[in-house]
């Protein structure tokens, strides 16, 4: 397995997203900051970063059904701290419905939404696209 930058990888990243049902309408069109997990030549999974000033809100972690449970999303999610911090954010959010506990086994606390910073309130996913019972995560970056 490896990762790449999934600018070339978009329809299979959609498919992915779409697969498991979570949104895709509002990526953006170079998907840059976003990266893919590929197996003998497919796409397994994806996950990305929306910079937002030294913020970044991690999008779109998504893993093949058939390929959970192999530690695929913690080096996804290796991969976007890296760039993250390569782009001197400070501090990732998330939004999610369905995985709380596995980003917080990867040191992403549960906040308030009148903790996110405006910025990314005003961005699609939290204005728009994840419904208000989500749950806000967030993880400051360090550099070591």
């Amino acid at each position: 397995m490896e990762i790449k930058a999934a600018q070339p990888y978009k329809a299979e990243v959609v498919e992915l997203l779409s697969l498991a049902k979570l949104p895709y309408a509002d990526l953006p069109e170079t998907l840059n900051n976003f990266f893919v997990a590929i197996n003998d030549g497919e796409v397994i999974g994806a996950a990305g970063v929306e910079i937002y000033g030294s913020n970044g809100l991690l999008r779109s972690v998504v893993i093949h059904p058939n390929f959970r449970k192999q530690s695929i999303a913690a080096q996804l999610l290796q991969k976007i701290e890296a760039t993250a911090l390569d782009q001197n954010m400070t501090k990732l959010f998330l939004l999610t419905e369905t995985a709380p506990g596995h980003f917080e086994n990867h040191g992403f606390k549960r906040i308030s939404r009148e903790e996110v910073p405006e910025p990314l309130k005003a961005s699609s996913e939290f204005s728009h696209v994840c419904p208000v019972s989500a749950v806000v995560m967030s993880k400051p970056l360090i550099k070591l």
